[in-house]
């Protein structure tokens, strides 16, 4: 016995031992196929489970949708963020905001306090998740620091602003300025803006904000010289996002597992894939156990456990169509016999041995024919049918050709016809289109108004679009210009 044996052989029959004899099953009440646990087993089980679920759950940081929590509430696309803020604002002690005097009069500078309150708004547009543009206003009270005279200083720029998309998000940004002041006389400077920090996206609406910022000014007495004033700021912004489609991904077997990661999408099961405890079952139930079933999700039959084909899609499975390359019908699936292989079945077939010809006229009798000459000279163009200009009326002079035509149909019941309209290249196409259509339409009416099925007459505008002459000769537009029957 080796090692590992010992250890369980001693389980298992310490765990048999645990139970009372009023808890030991009746011989032949357990199903076959079926697993029992002592409940030493089961609670090992059970705290095996839980502590999996928790592992899993320390995995995704918690959320059920799984998303790690660094990347919950993160920054997306196409979204806007409003903002208030507040903090302090240094003042250079070598400012250059203050109005010069006048020659003869005594200079006015002064430094401000070294220290002010910052508040202010801001605005941004972020198009791509990284990427974004942002305005800021800001107002800063202070005194000057020599006679204590209040202050007010006042800032606004804009500036592009790049940052990790996450949901701590360290950015950097740079961008031109105004700084002014209403002390001293007043005077307004440009300013370039540039500086970082740090955001905290508290959920899909809020967020938390800390900037350093630096505004490079000019500088007191010195010509093209440069001075910093510094500000640290703390902000809440509002945060407008473009809604994010969700992908369709259901839960069909409702496991808790989405069908794009579930291996068994319609069998509810466990981690780590969804599908059933390693246990033999029969998902489908045909019988064929699932580590066999080549077709496991749909009941099948032998060999392999999938359901039977039918090649020819007939509607009769293989093994019970006797062509099964063929399409048929009942009772064997196959189709009818037909001798000469014209399409129609021997039993529909007048001349079984002799293929049908297939000239519109009568082709469903199995049988060689011709068309009658009669029928033949109502078909292409119909000379003799005339209309008024540019209407779908029929002139008087047409009757003659049109009751002939009324005759044929009549003497043979069997016959269907196309009648297409034509015109020729002059005007408009679609009110030529439209006008053939309304002829073709005037000479169907005629016919059925001597008594022919309408069924058997179908009609069709062509407009210009089929000429059989040349439409730039006054002849072949008058050739153009006509009546065509077809048969069908």
């Amino acid at each position: 016995m080796s090692k590992l044996s010992l250890p369980v052989a001693a389980a298992v029959v310490l765990s048999s031992l645990s139970l009372p004899a009023a808890a030991q099953e009746p011989e032949g009440a357990k199903a076959e196929g079926s697993v029992s646990l002592s409940p030493a087993g089961a609670s090992a089980a059970g705290d095996a489970k839980a502590g999996k679920k928790k592992r899993e759950k320390k995995a995704r940081g918690g959320d059920k949708s799984g998303v790690p929590w660094i990347k919950r509430y993160r920054p997306t696309a196409m979204s806007a963020e409003f903002g208030i803020f507040a903090g302090l604002f240094f003042p250079a002690r070598d400012h250059e905001l203050y109005l010069p005097p006048l020659p003869g009069e005594p200079n006015n500078w002064q430094p401000y306090k070294k220290v002010a309150a910052d508040i202010g708004l801001r605005a941004g547009f972020y198009p791509l998740s990284f990427l974004g543009v942002e305005l800021e206003g800001a107002i800063v009270p202070t005194k000057t620091e020599n006679d204590d005279k209040g202050a007010v200083l006042g800032g606004f720029r804009g500036y592009a602003i790049a940052q990790l998309p996450y949901r701590i998000s360290p950015f950097v940004l740079i961008g031109p300025g105004l700084l002014g002041t209403s002390g001293l006389g007043g005077d307004v400077d440009p300013a370039i803006h540039f500086g970082g920090g740090v955001k905290f996206y508290i959920n899909d609406y809020l967020a938390l904000r800390l900037d350093v910022r630096d505004n490079a000014t000019a500088q007191y007495a010195i010509d093209g010289g440069r001075t910093h004033h510094l500000e640290v700021l703390l902000g809440l912004s509002f945060v407008l996002r473009k809604k994010q489609k969700q992908k369709d991904d259901p839960d069909s077997d409702g496991d808790g597992f989405k069908d794009s990661v579930d291996k068994c999408p319609t069998v509810p099961g466990v981690a780590p894939d969804g599908c059933p405890v390693a246990v033999e079952g029969d998902a489908d139930g045909d019988g064929f156990l699932d580590s066999v079933d080549a077709c496991p999700q749909e009941p099948g039959i032998a060999p392999d456990g999938c359901p039977e084909k039918d090649r020819d899609g007939d509607g009769f499975v293989d093994s019970k169509d006797k062509c099964p390359d063929e399409k048929g019908i009942a009772p064997d699936g196959c189709p009818l016999p037909d001798k000469d292989k014209d399409g129609i079945p021997d039993r529909d077939d007048k001349c079984p041995a002799i293929p049908e010809t297939r000239n519109n006229y009568q082709d469903d009798d199995g049988c060689a024919d011709e068309v009658p000459r009669a029928v033949t000279k109502f078909t292409g163009v119909i000379k003799g049918i005339f209309f008024d200009v540019d209407k779908d009326s029929i002139k008087k002079s047409s009757k003659s050709t049109l009751d002939n035509a009324v005759k044929v149909l009549k003497d043979f019941p069997s016959v269907k016809v196309e009648i297409s309209g034509h015109t020729d290249s002059s005007g408009d196409r679609d009110h030529n289109v439209d006008l053939s259509k309304r002829r073709a339409d005037a000479v169907k009416k005629y016919l059925v108004d001597k008594g022919i099925d309408s069924a058997r007459i179908t009609t069709r505008g062509a407009g210009p679009d089929e000429p059989i002459a040349d439409n730039n000769t006054k002849d072949g537009k008058a050739k153009n210009r006509r009546i065509e029957f077809k048969l069908q």
